[in-house]
């Protein structure tokens, strides 16, 4: 298995490989590509691929918010090899579509890779890995009502972004600010919801 990755563009250029690899991209085949035990990778993938064209795919980002709530659950109770049930595992789309959704956000990757690198990597380690698993389980909650709403599970997607990367290279800075951005994400989520309503 290749080295585990240390930044957005190494998740991006591995995704690239994969899809030129096969026609689709399947959730289950990009686990082992990073293995079983790679948590941020996947935690940053897909919200990012929601936040991508992709995302306006409907019903994609209910799905890919179920799959990131199982991955926050494994790591809420420790479990030290990932694992998805077949009917996500088995979720695909085409290397086509892939290809051009890690086009489109490989700049805002550059950009996080320049800007998020080791500060208090305390604050990326032991109780707050479960504190941080415990916050992405209710940012993946807010998605499934607010795909509803033109471009409205953004905001818990960030957040979720956030916490993947601040976990990939360990920047305790990156996980404080990816605690506002849910805290700010879920109450925009409420105020679109109860407007809507």
């Amino acid at each position: 298995m290749a080295d585990d990755p240390h930044s957005v563009g190494d998740i991006l250029d591995r995704l690239d490989d994969l899809a030129e690899q096969q026609d689709r991209l399947t959730l289950g085949r990009t686990i082992e590509a990073f293995g079983h035990r790679s948590y941020a990778p996947f935690l940053v993938i897909l919200p990012l691929l929601e936040i991508s064209p992709l995302g306006a795919i409907p019903g994609l980002p209910t799905m890919l918010a179920l799959a990131i709530a199982l991955i926050a659950v494994q790591m809420l109770f420790g479990r030290k090899h990932l694992w998805l049930p077949g009917f996500l595992a088995n979720r695909s789309v085409t290397s086509e579509k892939a290809k051009k959704a890690i086009k489109k956000v490989r700049p805002i990757a550059e950009r996080m890779d320049e800007w998020f690198h080791g500060r208090l990597p305390a604050l990326t380690k032991g109780p707050m890995v479960r504190v941080a698993a415990a916050a992405i389980i209710v940012m993946t909650l807010a998605v499934p009502p607010l795909e509803l709403l033109p471009m409205a599970t953004t905001a818990p997607m960030a957040a979720i972004a956030a916490f993947g990367m601040a976990l990939l290279v360990n920047d305790g800075l990156l996980m404080v600010i990816a605690f506002t951005a849910a805290a700010g994400a879920l109450a925009v989520g409420a105020g679109l919801l109860s407007g809507r309503g």
